[in-house]
């Protein structure tokens, strides 16, 4: 028999949008051979699904569950193409079955999960909605002695765990609804990468020096500006945003508590949207070609 390698699993996986486990018995059942592997699983209607693979899936939902003692909590998002399947009850029950096998489970590996059952559930989705359905992310929030809350926005479009040393899950609930309304980069100022601390003192001090000011001037400018920059994006610094009046810093201060951490997804952030001018393209195509 063939040798069926990571690379040749992963051109069938590529072609097809099939999982990891679905490519590789394919491959076996081929002898490496990935056009009768591709033939086959068409015979078989599992390319049914696969066909769609190449549609852009940025809608869907983004899901939370925490333990009944606070000591962990699981977050999904599940995508689709269109927000009108994201609504359909079918679709929310195979995003809160992707919930309940990470939390039960406690993995977050998304090639692992399909691959224990998961991926035939959503072929069969995929086939009975018409639409491309995928698994894009898990995190689970764990922090010995911590207390992990979460907070889902309306629509399930964002969705916040925050992990707190102290306090309870109503104050990290609180938090997490903070994080979802002003998404912080950190949790405290120190915690801001030195790469975007370099990157954007670059930027300023490229503004400041087209002001003319002396140098000694431009260095307090460009100062200033960073401390307001990494104040802005770190949520102990942050105002509240149910009260301004308080740092979310001294909001959990005076609850006796700290946060360790929080984790923040919003459906479809960093997905590059395919968007098509269907008018543009039919114009394009009747312009006249130019006479050489």
């Amino acid at each position: 028999m063939a040798e069926i390698t990571t690379s040749l699993v992963k051109e069938l996986r590529e072609r097809t949008g099939l999982g990891m486990m679905d490519c590789k018995k394919a491959l076996q059942a081929a002898d490496g051979d990935i056009e009768k592997a591709i033939e086959d699983l068409r015979k078989e209607s599992g390319l049914k699904a696969a066909k769609k693979a190449g549609r852009t899936a940025a809608e869907g939902l983004v899901l939370t569950k925490i333990a009944d003692d606070g000591s962990y909590g699981v977050m999904v998002e599940v995508n689709s193409e269109t927000d009108f399947a994201a609504k359909d009850d079918n679709f929310s029950d195979f995003a809160g079955f992707v919930l309940d096998t990470v939390f039960s489970k406690k993995e977050t590996d998304v090639d692992a999960l399909l691959a224990a059952g998961l991926e035939q559930t959503r072929q069969e989705l995929v086939q009975k909605i018409g639409e491309n359905i995928t698994v894009r992310r898990a995190v689970m929030l764990a922090d010995e002695g911590a207390t992990v809350g979460s907070y889902v926005h309306a629509g399930s479009k964002i969705a916040v765990l925050v992990a707190l040393r102290g306090g309870d899950e109503d104050l990290a609930r609180e938090v997490a609804m903070h994080v979802a309304a002003v998404n912080p980069l950190v949790v405290k100022a120190e915690d801001v990468p030195a790469e975007v601390l370099s990157k954007e003192s670059e930027i300023y001090s490229a503004q400041a020096a087209e002001s003319g000011k002396p140098a000694d001037i431009v260095e307090k400018m460009v100062s200033g500006r960073l401390r307001k920059f990494v104040e802005e994006v770190s949520l102990m610094e942050q105002a509240f945003v149910k009260d301004p009046d308080i740092k979310v810093g001294k909001l959990v201060k005076d609850a006796g508590a700290d946060v360790i951490s929080f984790v923040r997804y919003e459906v479809g952030e960093g997905i590059e949207k395919k968007t098509e001018d269907f008018a543009a393209e039919v114009a394009a195509q009747l312009k006249p070609k130019s006479d050489d």
